[in-house]
């Protein structure tokens, strides 16, 4: 009896009409965090000293990956990889700077534009910082002026028609709607909607109110009257969850690739979140990003998609310098085991935490290992919806969908790192080669390195195994020559022919 109703299920199924199969696609939702160390998540931390509830949660119901990767260790080339599938060190290396045209180009398959030939709605709400082109509303003869110390040149709020549409944004590279600010300390301090600045920014910027944590980092330029920095992240939640309730009783799947531009500087909890941690203001921050995404996931359930979506959560880097006196005053490790922080070589300034959801499919408590990175998305993906990724597109991206559904081992060995031009470091395995003098970028301060072991040495490169030193205070440069000639072949090897699926 129970065969017999299995088949009349099966032959039911199959003849539904296209929009409903269509409907069975999975939808998928992207939460990417701006700044967070992989200490910083309370799963991965167990002496976190920030609340992480609604992630901690998220990872109890998917899978939790303890070795996943970011491309970068800085914002714009992350998520260049992630929506590529390609390493961004193939093509830039720098952040998109204030009015800077965008790194995408028409020719690059984006990941909501390999999901719209199947059938998905696309959305961004948040942090774009890809670039758009500014040429478009630049009005004609109108400089940049010195500012008033004449240290730099800053755009100033009539250098544009902002009546006008932008083009070179989200809408040009695959995405049905965008809303958000751009890049939360970059001008225009404006809201952008589609392909306009929807608040015109008349006025230079101004602040007059404080940060909890370290220093504004909002750069000069144009700036919407009244802008209030305090406002942007829970602003940006609400829109994502807008766009989710939007998706009620419509045909097909929807993909939302939510950037939020928290915790990164600048570090401007709300009321509701002073006090919430006890790692101080960025601490606070970051409890409130977890409840803005705890807001969205709460927004898929209900509306009824819980069961039918992939939530990935991760973040583009490790975190700000401001950790390393975080750590002094509060005992909080945003970096965890890790040696590094944003924009360093080093483990912490790369390894991200990484949780994927995936009711029916991805088993819900389940730890994975397996060497990952966000490069590998836009492969899984197309690998979930059936599409077969061309010669040369997404060439850097692995299908991880063994991973996610069996824990299988990853078909990833090896990784490159990056963030400057001309520094690089290889993993192979469980060995890293930072082939540069060193593995940081930003200055340590030197307290640091003497209270956890850290020691210069005169050797041209560092060579590290993880599976005894996580922490990265070996350098096996010098006792293990055949390895680094190894490995300097791996990355010679990555670097001019690309990862083979």
């Amino acid at each position: 009896m129970r065969a017999l109703l299995r088949l009349f299920l099966v032959l039911g199924w199959l003849c539904l009409p296209g929009s409903l199969l269509a409907a069975s696609k999975p939808n998928m939702v992207i939460l990417y965090a701006d700044d967070m160390g992989y200490g910083d998540l309370g799963a991965n931390n167990p002496s976190s000293k920030i609340p992480t509830p609604h992630l901690d949660r998220l990872a109890g119901q998917g899978m939790r990956f303890t070795d996943a990767h970011s491309s970068s260790g800085v914002c714009t080339p992350s998520r260049y990889a992630l929506l590529t599938g390609r390493f961004h060190w193939r093509k830039f290396h720098d952040i998109v700077n204030s009015f800077e045209p965008p790194v995408l180009d028409a020719a690059e398959l984006t990941l909501p534009e390999m999901l719209k030939q199947h059938g998905y709605r696309t959305a961004c709400v948040g942090k774009w910082h890809l670039g758009w082109n500014w040429s478009d509303i630049r009005m004609p003869g109108v400089q940049p002026q010195r500012d008033a110390k004449g240290s730099s040149r800053v755009v100033a709020p009539d250098a544009f028609d902002w009546s006008k549409p932008v083009s070179g944004g989200p809408l040009s590279h695959g995405f049905d709607y965008y809303f958000g600010d751009d890049v939360p300390n970059f001008p225009p301090y404006a809201w952008f909607e589609n392909d306009r600045i929807i608040t015109t920014p008349t006025e230079p910027l101004t602040i007059t109110a404080q940060t909890k944590e370290g220093a504004w980092e909002a750069r000069p330029g144009p700036m919407t009257p009244g802008w209030d920095f305090y406002a942007v992240v829970p602003r940006i939640t609400d829109k994502a969850v807008e766009w989710i309730g939007r998706q009620r009783g419509q045909d097909g799947p929807f993909f939302l690739y939510a950037p939020f531009n928290s915790p990164h500087a600048p570090i401007v909890p709300t009321g509701a979140f002073i006090g919430k941690s006890r790692a101080g203001g960025y601490g606070d921050f970051m409890t409130q990003t977890d409840a803005e995404a705890g807001r969205i996931l709460r927004a898929i359930e209900e509306n009824g998609f819980a069961e039918n979506t992939i939530v990935i959560f991760t973040a583009d880097n490790g975190a700000e310098q401001y950790a390393y006196e975080r750590l002094r005053k509060f005992q909080h490790r945003s970096s965890g085991p890790l040696r590094g922080l944003k924009r360093d070589l080093y483990e912490g300034g790369h390894r991200v935490p990484f949780l994927v959801k995936w009711p029916g499919v991805v088993q819900p408590g389940s730890v994975s290992d397996a060497l990952i990175s966000q490069v590998d998305l836009l492969a899984t993906l197309a690998a979930v919806v059936g599409h077969a990724l061309p010669a040369g597109v997404a060439e850097d991206s692995h299908d991880l969908l063994a991973v996610w559904k069996q824990n299988a081992p990853s078909p990833r060995r090896s990784l490159v790192h990056n963030t400057v031009a001309g520094a690089y470091a290889v993993r192979d395995g469980p060995w890293v080669l930072i082939a540069n003098k060193t593995g940081a970028h930003s200055k340590v301060p030197a307290w640091f390195d003497r209270e956890n072991g850290y020691a210069e040495d005169e050797h041209p490169g560092e060579l590290y195994d993880l599976r005894t030193d996580l922490a990265q205070k070996r350098n096996l440069y010098a006792a293990e020559p055949a390895k680094v000639k190894e490995l300097t072949g791996v990355l010679e090897s990555i670097r001019a022919r690309g990862q083979v699926r």
